[in-house]
């Protein structure tokens, strides 16, 4: 077997997790990147805004790295772009939208102008010295989207990307599934496949049928209808503008992503309105309540969203109304629930009406079901395969569904994050790890927030904190002020003063005791004076208070 002839894979974010979706593909000297995504923070990560990945193996192997490969626009996978160019800064290849949004993004970071953009059509391929990557049309639930080809020395490897068959797609571009079965009568070397919706059985609905369902929805509407959905996904934004134009409504969105990326959407031709149909927020005043279309961002429930704005009443120009009615065009991530159903409720206590996912079928998924993967499968017959996109539970789904379709067991590797996946013309193995995981980002930090840090937030946000402050003499070793306690999250003082007190006496008597025997040590009595209070603390409120003691010396 020849050591040098072979491709490595290496999923540097996404495997086992929800987002963050890039993955290296290495032959000799050359390495390749497809997608570069970020995840959203959970309840533990306190004060993370984003979550990106860790490309220590990329800044360490720069001068292989030749591109980055988009699949498609969405945020868990172009997301962290404007992070990862700013250390490793590469041509990035994409379609029309894809690098529409991208370029939106650099923008605001203002590196646009050093980024090489370089646009595809579907069809087109890609060469480097080893390497051929061609982008393949699929459907999804954002335009533009594209499987990747990536034809080796010593075989192909197909990359699904996020996709679902969608027979009868809005803007009238299906799959190419002709091209797939093609690559599989060839031969197919390896196989990723989008695993996200491998549980469902069947398949997935068309994105038409949301079409049919707004359009009765909006006909028995009495005043505004204020639709939420995913910024990205210009499909069912056509539809909602389609079902309000046969109804005369006029339409307005709200939402700083939505605004740009509908822009966006229609400047590329992607996003059709008819000349006098679209209205500012600032315009809405000036027509009849059920002449009226919103659509706005914050079907997840976001705090910060327009949706949530409007149900708290926090939203500067638009307020709830009699007879409006709300539609929540999207299914809940996974972690997301309990968000959106406090909008929700919301909504209904100021007397709207919802509509949403279990009342009525106005959202699909754009994530193939098992029907649909048994198909590609079919289609693509690889030698090897590798489930991807979905938590660790989706991957392992997916690896037994190529089983019971023929497979040998032997041949399907399920990852995790930076394992690597090692392939030769008749044989692959799993072989090693390379160094990832997450890079928080809090505001305009970039890894400067790690788990110490994040272990600490969430010690204050559980017990709070506690800060002694004490003044001593170090020639006659005495203390002459002091301990004074002041705390933040632990007790409210004014109710708890016997609780400080007792506090305050611990310290002193600790104090007092170290410097009778001569310890004037900083360390030992900062150390000495935390452990005699937090044993005394946890007594007494079974609490566990970060405890900062300042010494000061005369």
């Amino acid at each position: 077997m020849d050591s040098t002839n072979k491709v490595r894979i290496i999923p540097l974010g996404g495997l086992g997790e929800i987002g963050k979706n890039i993955t290296a593909m290495e032959y000799k000297d050359e390495i390749i990147v497809i997608d570069c995504g970020i995840s959203f923070p959970d309840e533990e990560m306190y004060g993370v805004d984003l979550v990106i990945p860790d490309i220590t193996y990329l800044l360490d192997n720069a001068s292989k790295v030749k591109g980055i490969f988009l699949t498609h626009g969405h945020e868990d996978h172009i997301g962290s772009l404007p992070y990862i160019l700013k250390q490793l800064n590469v041509p990035v290849y994409g379609t029309r939208l894809t690098l529409g949004i991208v370029e939106n993004k650099l923008k605001e970071h203002e590196i646009n102008s050093i980024c090489e953009l370089n646009r595809v059509e579907v069809g087109d391929t890609i060469k480097t010295q080893y390497l051929t990557i061609e982008f393949i049309r699929v459907t999804h639930s954002i335009a533009d989207s594209c499987a990747l080809a990536i034809h080796t020395p010593i075989g192909v490897i197909l990359h699904t990307g996020d996709f679902k068959i969608d027979y009868t797609p809005i803007d009238g571009s299906v799959m190419d599934l002709e091209r797939i079965s093609e690559l599989g009568k060839k031969g197919v070397m390896l196989l990723m496949a989008d695993s996200t919706n491998v549980q469902r059985s069947g398949h997935s609905l068309s994105e038409k049928t949301i079409g049919e369902t707004l359009s009765r929805i909006f006909a028995n509407a009495k005043g505004r209808v204020i639709v939420a959905t995913f910024a990205s996904n210009i499909h069912r934004m056509q539809q909602i503008v389609d079902a309000s134009i046969k109804l005369g409504r006029k339409v307005t969105f709200s939402g700083r992503s939505m605004e740009n990326i509908s822009e966006l959407a229609m400047d590329l031709g992607y996003l059709h309105i008819p000349d006098g149909s679209l209205i500012t927020v600032d315009e809405i005043s000036n027509y009849p309540n059920e002449k009226v279309t919103i659509i706005t961002t914050g079907s997840q429930g976001e705090p910060m969203s327009a949706l949530a704005r409007i149900a708290f009443s926090n939203h500067r120009k638009i307020s709830i109304e009699p007879k409006d009615l709300f539609i929540i065009s999207a299914s809940p991530i996974p972690g997301n629930e309990k968000l959106i159903s406090r909008v929700i409720n919301q909504l209904y206590k100021k007397g709207a009406d919802v509509i949403y996912e279990d009342l009525e079928e106005v959202h699909v998924s754009g994530h193939a079901y098992e029907e649909e993967l048994k198909l590609v499968h079919t289609l693509a017959h690889p030698k090897f395969f590798m489930p991807v996109h979905g938590e660790y539970r989706h991957l392992r789904h997916h690896a037994n569904l190529a089983e019971r379709l023929g497979m040998d067991k032997s041949d399907v590797f399920v990852l995790e994050t930076g394992q690597v996946l090692e392939l030769w013309e008749k044989e692959a193995k799993i072989g090693g790890r390379v160094p990832t995981g997450a890079v928080y980002v809090d505001g305009l930090g970039v890894g400067d927030v790690g788990n110490i840090v994040l272990r600490d937030r969430k010690y204050l946000a559980q017990d709070g904190m506690i800060t002694i402050v004490v003044t001593i003499e170090k020639e006659n070793y005495r203390v002459i002020a002091g301990p004074d306690i002041i705390t933040r999250g632990f007790v409210y003082v004014k109710e708890s003063e016997e609780l400080i007190n007792e506090s305050k006496e611990i310290v002193r008597r600790e104090l007092e005791n170290c410097l009778d025997n001569r310890v004037i040590e900083w360390y030992v009595l900062k150390a000495n004076m935390k452990k005699s209070l937090e044993k005394f603390l946890y007594e007494k409120t079974k609490r566990r208070p970060i405890i900062l003691p300042i010494i000061m010396e005369v």
